[in-house]
């Protein structure tokens, strides 16, 4: 029996090319979703986007949702496993300043490096189904912010642990927003810091203990 290497068998060669030809057009998709929105773009652009025809697109996709669905479904993905990175019990013990810094920085990157995210997520028309997990992730989010707050704060309430998160996620999502603005390199590290200072004001009182209820109108 000959001991050479046998040739990689033809249908997984297609497989990986395949797969090879989905990223190019998810890619592409997401320049084009990025630049026009989910509601302007079409099909034919993601194909001119993606150097291919709208026939070759065709062959793995059948419309506009089913691509939206798939790249969305991946940055989902992504976004969760970054999101378990950042809230663990580990982190819990680290000093405010430093879990500002493990929670922030990973989302922040990964908005950066998936700009396509928020256009998609919070786009017009968007299908039902991302629009869906979303929702479920942000929900779950939420719930991760109430657990840092409550182990700050124990004293407080449900209700004030979940009104204080909102805020929290508010402000988180203002900055966002001036963070992707910014140019990369020095601007864009220090409007970060700045992101993480304001939360730092904000949360500091409930790690000091100096807060231990929603201060009275």
């Amino acid at each position: 029996m000959s001991e050479d290497t046998p040739e990689e068998p033809k249908p997984r060669r297609r497989q990986a090319r395949g797969e090879r030809r989905i990223a190019q057009l998810l890619s592409a998709a997401a320049n084009v979703f990025c630049t026009n929105g989910y509601t302007a773009t079409s099909t034919n652009a993601i194909a001119r986007e993606a150097h291919v025809s709208p026939g070759t697109l065709y062959q793995y996709f059948p419309n506009k949702e089913a691509i939206a669905i798939e790249l969305g479904g991946r940055l989902l993905h992504e976004m969760r496993a970054a999101h378990g990175q950042a809230f663990t019990p580990e982190n819990l013990t680290l000093p405010l300043p430093e879990l500002l810094d493990v929670v922030v920085d990973p989302m922040i990157e990964f908005n950066c490096e998936n700009p396509v995210f928020l256009a998609l997520m919070h786009g017009s028309e968007v299908p039902g189904r991302i629009a869906e997990e979303h929702d479920a992730l942000h929900a779950s989010l939420l719930t991760s912010v109430q657990g840092v707050i409550a182990h700050y704060a124990p004293a407080l309430t449900a209700e004030e642990r979940s009104r204080i998160a909102d805020m929290t996620f508010a402000i988180f999502k203002g900055g966002l927003g001036l963070v992707l603005a910014a140019p990369a390199g020095a601007e864009r590290d220090a409007t970060v810091a700045e992101l993480k200072r304001v939360l730092l004001r904000y949360l500091s009182p409930l790690a000091d203990g100096s807060v231990t209820t929603t201060p009275s109108r």
